[in-house]
């Protein structure tokens, strides 16, 4: 088993990957190797399963274990590996780490447990419970309008203190939050801060963050990597360039339907127009019709026009 080590900090481009399904309760895991292969080697800087955009919270235990294990064989040690253990029970979080572990994954991803409320209090000392037991790296995941919690800043700021937690994935879409926790952790250079909203990603690679978990890199790897490496370099003429495709993606793709899970369906089914997978979505979600399909077939083609013209000005 080999196991990619993980960067302190983890920095870049993590991909939330889609969960690709023969039927509402079959992994397809055929085209689950291929999306693994294409990202391993498109140059992304990590792979998160199970996450909100692979609808793990809808699937079967028997599908989020051979997920798991799946990628983490392909992937071999090449990228890191991040698996969601997110649940409203501490046990079963602390089993899907293990299990994780055992397949050879690098880090886990806890959001806060949904249903009954909790105090700031009781969610820290639920990351504290499980971090005493936890046989990985946690990544902290800051997703209110999934889970109606949010790790207040000054959570964050305790948590960071716990040296199994690498950094934190946020998906508020609240740009002073993030400024908020990056104030609070100061010079703490080895803790991550992601950003999952895309639109973001520009600004807060600018303003100290280091990267983005980036739903729109199953397609245009190239797009996402290529802004972390310009924000880098300060070449802010290419930074708002790509921010503009970005743009593109989020607002026209991603917004070609106004269900609240548009993206993860826009997603799914972009990929099946590629060929790569089905757009098979996990109960409760159903995928898109035929009008919006047919509206993204358009779409993905404009975005792939703009995109090799970006390329051409680029070289």
């Amino acid at each position: 088993m080999k196991k990619a080590a993980l960067p302190k900090p983890l920095s870049g481009i993590v991909v939330p990957m889609v969960t690709p399904l023969l039927d509402p309760n079959r992994l397809d895991s055929a085209a689950l190797e291929r999306i693994t292969e294409f990202l391993v080697v498109s140059g992304v800087h990590g792979l998160f399963v199970l996450g909100s955009t692979g609808e793990g919270p809808s699937l079967s235990p028997e599908i989020r274990r051979a997920v798991i294990q799946q990628v983490c064989d392909q992937v071999a040690g090449r990228r890191p590996v991040l698996v969601g253990i997110s649940d409203t029970c501490l046990a079963e979080s602390l089993r899907w780490a293990e299990i994780s572990a055992e397949a050879g994954a690098s880090a886990v991803v806890l959001a806060p447990p949904y249903y009954l409320s909790a105090s700031q209090l009781e969610l820290r000392h639920h990351v504290e419970r499980l971090a005493d037991h936890l046989p990985l790296p946690l990544f902290l995941y800051n997703a209110p309008s999934f889970t109606r919690h949010s790790f207040a800043p000054e959570t964050v700021r305790a948590l960071a203190d716990l040296p199994i937690v690498a950094g934190l994935k946020d998906s508020s879409g609240d740009r002073i939050y993030f400024h908020q926790v990056r104030y609070l952790l100061g010079e703490r250079a080895e803790f991550s801060m992601l950003v999952g909203p895309e639109e973001l990603l520009a600004d807060l690679l600018l303003w100290g963050g280091h990267g983005g978990v980036s739903g729109g890199a199953h397609l245009w790897p190239q797009l996402y990597t290529g802004l972390c490496e310009a924000a880098a370099d300060r070449d802010l003429e290419r930074v708002q360039r790509l921010h503009e495709l970005i743009m593109f993606v989020n607002v026209r793709i991603y917004g070609v339907s106004k269900v609240p899970s548009s993206v993860f369906k826009a997603i799914k089914c972009c990929l099946s127009l590629r060929g790569i997978c089905k757009d098979v979505m996990a109960p409760p979600l159903e995928p898109l019709g035929p009008e919006e399909r047919s509206a993204l077939a358009t779409l993905l083609k404009e975005m792939d026009q703009l995109l090799d013209r970006e390329v051409v000005l680029a070289r």
